[in-house]
């Protein structure tokens, strides 16, 4: 479970008009549809061509020492786009975007040795369309979503100690709970953080290189809100091999 935010920079001078807007929120799912697709792409590949028995023992649910460090890279992926906002070009931080996407299909092609083939397609159209109606209502509501942006950030953070705790315990009715929890939190930060791109882009100079750097990281927002999202609906929905 890994959560990203894109840092808010806006300059209430810059009032950018509706075109310019919506300009940047495509570029932003442009880019975050190719990482999905890089993602699957590269999830796609790890079980065909074997390299998943390297990463995980499908008969023991165990992970080699190779498959710890592809499970816990996207985290360094994160911190080093987080913190080098400033320091990288807009290329270093699309090939950043890129590489990240394809090592978490590395570390998700688990999900093939746990769930159905046909689950996890269906479970895949539901999440795209439960986020696309999200993103929808982010985009088009006049309704300030700050404050329940706030508290899904404390929800989350909620989540991610309970995950921790069920760790050990291992209860099946926490688990449920936790996915029930996760599939509303995340359904929620879609239309949030739609919304907050789209502040964003309305304080910054269209086509400037922080309005390209922006537009990578709002998309590591989305992309992580979908994969996360999808995540727990697999959990609750997945029929298991």
């Amino acid at each position: 479970m890994i959560r990203f935010n894109a840092p808010r920079i806006v300059d209430d001078a810059l009032i950018q008009d509706e075109s310019v807007v919506s300009r940047f929120i495509a570029n932003v799912f442009s880019w975050m549809v190719a990482g999905l697709v890089m993602t699957a792409t590269a999830a796609y590949y790890t079980v065909e061509s074997g390299f998943i028995a390297q990463l995980f023992n499908a008969e023991t649910g165990g992970m080699s020492g190779l498959g710890w460090v592809v499970m816990l890279a996207p985290f360094g992926f994160i911190l080093a786009m987080n913190l080098g906002f400033q320091k990288w070009s807009s290329m270093a931080l699309t090939l950043l975007f890129l590489t990240f996407s394809a090592v978490m299909g590395m570390s998700l092609s688990f999900i093939f040795l746990v769930y159905t083939m046909s689950s996890i397609a269906q479970v895949f159209v539901i999440t795209a369309a439960t986020f696309a109606v999200m993103a929808v209502v982010g985009y088009t509501t006049k309704t300030d979503l700050t404050r329940f942006g706030s508290l899904l950030m404390m929800a989350l953070i909620g989540i991610i100690l309970a995950s921790f705790v069920n760790w050990f315990i291992g209860s099946s009715s926490l688990d449920f709970i936790i996915s029930i929890g996760g599939v509303l939190i995340f359904t929620g930060l879609i239309a949030y953080d739609t919304q907050k791109l789209k502040r964003i882009a309305a304080g910054i100079e269209s086509g400037s290189e922080t309005a390209s750097k922006l537009a990578i990281l709002g998309a590591t927002s989305l992309y992580l809100d979908f994969v996360n999202l999808f995540l727990f609906l697999l959990r609750l929905l997945g029929r298991r091999n």
